[in-house]
Order: C-alpha cells, then structure tokens, then sequence
C-alpha cells in the first residue's frame, strides 16, 4: 500500500499587488503600529515588510540624526523653534536655508 500526502492551501506563492504593498508599509509606519501584529493580520512574515519598505526607499523616512542634551541650549537673537510633546527643536538665526529646510521637512504630525 502506498502514502499520499494531502497539501491544503495554496502551492504557489502568494503575489502581492503594489497598492497591497504600499498600505501594509503605510500601516507600519504609523505611530505606535506593530509590525508583528500588523504582519499576522495580512498573514505573512514581519521581514517581507521590511524588505518592501526598503525596496520602497522608506527605510529612513521620517529620521533625522540629532543630538540630546539634558539642558536647552541658549539660544542668542532670533531662531525657529518647535516645541514637542518631549522635546524641543532649536534652529538658530545663522543656520543655511538648505538646513532648515531639511529640518522642517523631516518633522511629521
């Protein structure tokens, strides 16, 4: 007598559209999302979104490098500042355009 072996499911690859991808990257790169959660949900693997937001160029959207002091730092004559729920940005008057610009663009509501 011989063995089958019954394989339920699908045999191939699931193929994901760009818009399927697109929200899932969206999704995870909401404040406080999960991506193991949001990765069970759509029934794949954490990593997968991962490679399709660096495929997507997002890996470093929204990061900015910085420095954190503990103290304010003084601040002579005019300058931009945004204050935060836990942090303030400081730019000073003398800064080039290019950095502020830089700035500005890399703070999300």
């Amino acid at each position: 007598m011989s063995q089958i072996t019954v394989i339920s499911g699908p045999e191939r690859r699931r193929v994901w559209t760009d818009q399927q991808k697109r929200e899932l990257v969206a999704a995870v790169s909401a404040p406080g999302a999960n991506v193991a959660e949001i990765a069970r949900r759509a029934d794949l693997r954490p990593n997968q979104i991962y490679r399709w937001r660096r495929q997507m160029g997002q890996a470093a959207q929204g990061f900015a490098e910085v420095q954190v002091q503990p103290d304010p730092i003084p601040v002579s004559g005019s300058a931009i500042i945004v204050e935060f729920e836990r942090a303030i940005v400081r730019i000073p008057a003398g800064a080039s355009p290019g950095l502020v610009s830089a700035v500005l663009r890399s703070i999300k509501p």
